[in-house]
């Protein structure tokens, strides 16, 4: 079962992860800062049909930008032509939802919930790309990208709804596996910072290896080493790491027990460093 991150506000330092991990070894050069604009989940259609006209154009002229090659172009072709037409969401996913009037939320201690509380929570996507939502009913995301989520959103609602507030945000799911003190499938915003998605994991374990700590998608290394490193130490987001779905972030374990946890206040302290506050459920 997926642990969805909580709408009580949890505030974590992250101040520690760019020191620790600073001194990360670079396994595999090729890991590089840069995420191929079609990766990105926060891109727009418009945007994806730009970067598509681009790649043909490359492929048809057989001149390509600095770091791309034939093999390539074509495969973030066909990436980006498949997500303009199936779109965003699959089985599993997560959406989070938030739906007020416009005379703003009702009454909490309200004896019966209204149609605006039903609908807002948090909703998985199901076999036939679509969610289920209270009142609404079905609605599909079929050919939907995660920027048109809530705009369609909208509309299914405001047929029930008279001029609703809609605030919709598609959740990222990420396997978090290996020394943390609950290890699983979390679904997160985009916009979260790595470490804050360990701390939702419930922090490292003592036996945490976090210099070898490495990204896989479908068994193959993303990001590892100085690349992985330098990307925290940015404050690279999950989107910004070009994160997708069912990527496993894995923390291996260290034969040196009393080597790296520290609680994560008391590392801030002795290291004098800034400590950055971020609120992982202010999605937002």
């Amino acid at each position: 079962m997926s642990r969805s991150v909580s709408l009580v506000p949890l505030t974590l330092a992250l101040g520690l992860a760019p020191v620790i991990l600073s001194s990360c070894a670079m396994r595999n050069p090729s890991t590089s800062l840069t995420v191929p604009t079609a990766h990105r989940l926060s891109q727009s259609r418009a945007a994806l049909e730009r970067r598509l006209q681009d790649l043909t154009e490359q492929a048809e002229t057989r001149r390509y930008e600095q770091g791309m090659s034939a093999e390539v172009v074509r495969a973030e072709t066909t990436y980006i032509r498949r997500r303009l037409q199936e779109g965003d969401f699959h089985t599993g996913d997560r959406v989070a939802l938030i739906v007020e009037s416009q005379d703003g939320p009702a009454a909490a201690n309200a004896a019966i919930r209204t149609t605006e509380q039903q609908l807002t929570d948090t909703f998985t996507v199901g076999s036939q790309q679509e969610v289920t939502l209270p009142v609404v009913g079905v609605a599909s995301l079929r050919g939907v990208l995660r920027t048109e989520l809530q705009p369609r959103l909208t509309d299914e609602i405001a047929r029930y709804v008279r001029d609703p507030v809609v605030h919709a945000h598609a959740l990222v799911g990420l396997t978090v596996s290996g020394e943390l003190a609950k290890p699983g499938y979390y679904s997160v915003p985009p916009d979260a910072v790595l470490p804050a998605v360990m701390m939702a994991a419930g922090g490292t374990t003592h036996e945490a290896k976090l210099h070898d700590m490495m990204i896989q998608r479908r068994g193959e290394i993303i990001w590892e080493g100085d690349a992985l490193a330098q990307a925290v130490a940015n404050g690279r987001t999950i989107d910004d790491l070009g994160l997708l779905p069912g990527d496993v972030i894995q923390v291996p374990r260290t034969g040196n027990i009393a080597g790296l946890y520290v609680p994560i206040s008391l590392i801030a302290t002795l290291l004098t460093i800034p400590v950055t506050i971020y609120t992982l459920t202010k999605i937002f």
